[in-house]
């Protein structure tokens, strides 16, 4: 069955989405306030690297199955994708969440769907309800009237990188404010998904996806854990990982600097902020995770400490390996740090899936993108943040000292 989905947020979430509908047979509009978005969509191109998606994007808008605009329209079914940032204290903002909300709110008749996939802490399901039902009385989401709509949560669970893969092949989880809802959205996703897709209540479906991420940032901070008390004994904590994990039941994961992206540094959050006294192992692992970048500008500090004007190199700036994503990137914000503590250094940012500085480094004197070529040329001190294929197949044996967060080049200088 063929359906208009109107598609709200035009991100790493969102475009793969409607892309993957369209070329499933539904006509989709997607929706976005970046007007950049909208005309990259417009022509067929990503405004964002992700494996995979530009071929079916272009496929999409080709055949006319998928177009952008800035506003929202009539459809048979929405669905909300757009950012849900921190607000003060790791609150959620749902500031995007409401303002989508409030876009759809005057195109409703009665009979639609909306999913909200953002992730999202506890409750924001209902609070989308709320703000229907309060804006349009005439309207009912719980099933009692004829002019019903229907809403469910169907959190997105899919890998950076691989995300055209995970959609079709990953199990969903659906959870609707009524049954009925749950299984209008299922019939959605069951066009295009490959994977068993699971039943329940909107607040569970929401705990769901922020447990799947808080148990990762819990295995992480151990790592991270590990590799500082491996550091203080002279232990390599790759070596050290790699032998534990040789037990049947142990699969710790690697350590790294810090935690980024916008699921494993935010979900987490949204779980102390909504069970603040009972959340006290989730809130020990995120503030293990959001000092580790601190650790690491101390390390490369340390190492240019007698250095004038040194010239820093820090390898990779996107928060995980071969993708251009910067959210919430610990790579990107040590950096920063170290450019404006060290404002005598140079500071050369090598980053291969970007042609471009993000705003939070341009505005930053002594801060240039840079080639790994010229790094092993120029660089007195290396931090290796992400590793990236690039970094990983390079000939290059740093003779320098070298900060290796992630153990790519490990028993050099």
């Amino acid at each position: 069955m063929s359906l208009h989905v109107a598609v709200l947020g035009l991100g790493y979430i969102g475009l793969p989405t409607a892309a993957i509908l369209a070329t499933h047979g539904h006509r989709v509009t997607g929706v976005d306030v970046s007007a950049r978005h909208v005309e990259a969509v417009s022509q067929g191109r990503l405004p964002f690297v992700e494996p995979d998606l530009e071929s079916q994007v272009a496929e999409a808008v080709s055949t006319g199955h998928l177009t952008a605009q800035r506003h929202a329209t009539p459809a048979d079914v929405f669905i909300i994708a757009v950012p849900t940032p921190f607000a003060e204290g790791y609150a959620a903002d749902l500031s995007y969440v409401d303002a989508a909300v409030d876009g759809v709110i005057p195109h409703l008749r009665g009979g639609e769907l909306i999913i909200l996939e953002s992730t999202s802490p506890p409750g924001t399901t209902q609070r989308l309800a709320d703000r229907v039902r309060a804006a349009r009385p005439d309207l009912s989401t719980d099933g009692s009237t004829d002019h019903n709509i229907a809403i469910a949560h169907c959190p997105e669970r899919v890998l950076p990188g691989r995300v055209m893969v995970e959609l079709v092949e990953n199990d969903r989880i659906v959870g609707g404010l009524t049954p009925g809802a749950a299984a209008r959205a299922k019939a959605i996703y069951e066009s295009f998904c490959t994977g068993s897709i699971h039943l329940t209540d909107a607040v569970t479906a929401e705990l769901a996806k922020l447990t799947e991420n808080a148990f990762r940032d819990v295995n992480i901070a151990f790592a991270n854990e590990l590799s500082l008390i491996s550091e203080r004994l002279g232990v390599d904590v790759f070596e050290l990982i790699d032998l534990a994990n040789k037990h049947p039941r142990v699969n710790i994961l690697q350590p790294g600097p810090g935690v980024g992206g916008h699921c494993i540094a935010v979900d987490p959050w949204f779980i102390v902020s909504a069970a603040p006294e009972q959340s006290r192992l989730i809130r020990t692992a995120r503030e293990v995770n959001d000092h580790k970048p601190e650790h690491v500008i101390g390390q490369v500090m340390a190492a240019v400490d007698d250095i004038r004007s040194p010239v820093i190199a820090t390898l990779g700036l996107a928060f995980k390996p071969d993708i251009d994503d910067m959210r919430e990137s610990p790579a990107l914000e040590i950096t920063a740090q170290l450019a404006e503590r060290l404002p005598a250094a140079t500071v050369l940012a090598v980053e291969p899936n970007v042609d471009m500085l993000p705003e939070r480094l341009s505005s930053l004197p002594n801060v240039r993108l840079a080639s790994l070529e010229e790094v092993a040329e120029t660089a007195q001190v290396a931090a290796l943040l992400v590793d990236h294929r690039e970094f990983k197949e390079s000939r290059w044996t740093p003779d320098i000292p070298v900060i290796d967060t992630r153990g790519v080049w490990r028993g050099t200088a």
